[in-house]
């Protein structure tokens, strides 16, 4: 079973960012998955990896298109986007020395921040690119 699932409720009314959110949430559930087959520990490294690298891609694609239509919540929301990644980074190299496993806490972490950050703070710009000609 799927840690999180894609429904219209996530999406923010740009085809290209909901392409990016549901990348987001494959790469959680892929390491829900090798969590819950007992393989968190040969597959964590290179997933959190994974998630780090999607996450700046991600982040730096959406903070373009805000940039472009000068969205006035932009500076708040790229800091957002600098503390996520920070905490992030934060676990991976926790991960690296050995001081934690891929658990529940982490797994629960990433889906609630996802979840919240779409559904509150990703959902106030969408209708602002819409307006502004990106759908």
């Amino acid at each position: 079973m799927a840690l999180m699932s894609w429904n219209a409720k996530y999406s923010v009314g740009v085809h290209a960012l909901d392409d990016q959110h549901t990348g987001l949430f494959d790469i959680l559930n892929e390491l829900h998955a090798a969590m819950m087959k007992g393989q968190a520990q040969s597959l964590t490294g290179p997933l959190l990896k994974k998630l780090v690298e999607y996450t700046r891609k991600h982040f730096a694609a959406e903070e373009a298109m805000l940039a472009r239509t000068s969205y006035p919540g932009l500076a708040e929301h790229r800091v957002q986007h600098q503390d996520l990644v920070k905490q992030v980074e934060s676990y991976v190299a926790r991960f690296d020395r050995g001081e934690i496993t891929l658990n529940v806490h982490l797994l629960n972490f990433l889906r609630d921040w996802l979840t919240n950050h779409i559904q509150k703070t990703d959902h106030q710009y969408g209708p602002w690119l819409n307006e502004h000609g990106v759908r």
